[in-house]
């Protein structure tokens, strides 16, 4: 009889359209079923509809005189790309996961930094 433990091996399979998306920020919170829901987004300036521009007396784009909406410069845009909903259990397991994920980050910072510490052998 073999000690070897029963395993189970996943595979991944990707979508075609498989494309990892930049965020820095989420909002979410839980549904009324009790699953987290968590919004990604991507924090930036806004985009003009529109720029007015006068036109010089020689024939050529001047300076800006009207942007549309007019509280362009007062604004900023959160675009939500991508959510996921999660049970309760899943966002648990979630969360585990990425505090570990975390740490070892963490671990190769200190790892690097004493290299290049021991590297300079405390010169600037």
């Amino acid at each position: 009889m073999s000690n070897k433990k029963a395993e189970l091996t996943f595979k991944y399979v990707f979508n075609y359209g498989y494309n990892p998306s930049y965020v820095n920020g989420a909002q979410g919170g839980f549904s009324p079923r009790g699953e987290m829901v968590i919004n990604f987004y991507l924090e930036r300036q806004p985009l003009p509809e529109a720029i007015s521009h006068e036109i010089t007396p020689e024939g050529v784009i001047g300076r800006e005189v009207a942007v549309e909406p007019s509280d362009l410069a007062s604004s900023m845009v959160r675009f939500i790309d991508t959510g996921v909903v999660m049970s309760y259990e899943n966002a648990k397991v979630f969360h585990a996961w990425m505090g570990d994920k975390l740490r070892e980050v963490e671990e190769m910072h200190k790892a690097r930094t004493a290299f290049e510490e021991s590297q300079t052998g405390g010169q600037a």
